[in-house]
């Protein structure tokens, strides 16, 4: 921030976040520290490169007023990023009539009894912003991603575990729940069909009593759902 006489600006740097073939914007802001009208005038050493909105203006007592200088895209970069252009903003006290059409260059010639204020302003060129690291949704810092599905009734939760983490444990122990499952949905089916079995010889026979079957048919759907909680 500088403080002049008449106006402070801030910031004292133009910093443009540097990119190729494309134009980029910086704002100031200078502020009236007075009772009285200023008028300002900005003016560049590449005057080709930079448009600036206002680059005159006048600032009314005790308030502020943005300057917006937007550099020109580029083709090529300076090999150490390096910017030599500089800025030069001058204010002069006004009368409350002058309106901005009637700011001319003779407003801020050094004439005698006439003060001229100056402040000088740096061009930066800075790194342009760098996108947000994508994160999987969920997921925590130092824990493997995890996913659960539903099979048969049966909640299953799936461990994935990348090529730097398949120890010998881990894999018995994914071999291991397999064949269990397995297994239990051959017993499962084993009983189902015993169950249909002597269903059908009941009713060939009629020697089993429905009491029996009954006890069978609970049985089966006792077992069913043991095994599907496995």
């Amino acid at each position: 921030m500088s403080f002049g006489e008449l106006l402070t600006v801030e910031p004292l740097e133009l910093k443009f976040a540097f990119e190729l073939k494309k134009q980029i914007s910086c704002s100031l802001q200078v502020s009236n520290n007075t009772e009285n009208h200023v008028a300002f005038k900005v003016k560049t050493t590449n005057p080709k490169k930079y448009c600036v909105r206002p680059n005159t203006g006048i600032v009314l007592p005790r308030s502020t007023c943005d300057i917006v200088v937007t550099m020109q895209a580029q083709k090529e970069a300076p090999s150490d990023m390096q910017c030599r252009d500089k800025f030069l903003l001058q204010s002069v006290v006004t009368t409350p009539v002058v309106t901005p059409k009637d700011i001319t260059a003779e407003m801020f010639t050094k004439e005698q009894g006439r003060i001229v204020d100056e402040c000088k302003l740096k061009v930066v060129y800075t790194a342009p912003p760098q996108p947000p690291s994508p994160v999987a949704e969920g997921s925590e810092e130092g824990s493997p991603p995890r996913t659960s599905a539903v099979e048969n009734g049966t909640e299953v939760t799936r461990l994935f575990v990348d090529s730097h983490d398949k120890s010998p444990e881990v894999r018995s122990l994914v071999s291991k729940l397999t064949e269990e499952k397995v297994a239990a949905t051959h017993r499962s089916n084993k009983l189902r069909q015993e169950l249909e079995l002597l269903k059908r010889e009941s009713n060939k026979s009629g020697g089993v009593s429905t009491v029996i079957v009954l006890i069978i048919g609970l049985m089966g759907i006792l077992l069913g759902y043991l095994v599907k909680r496995t």
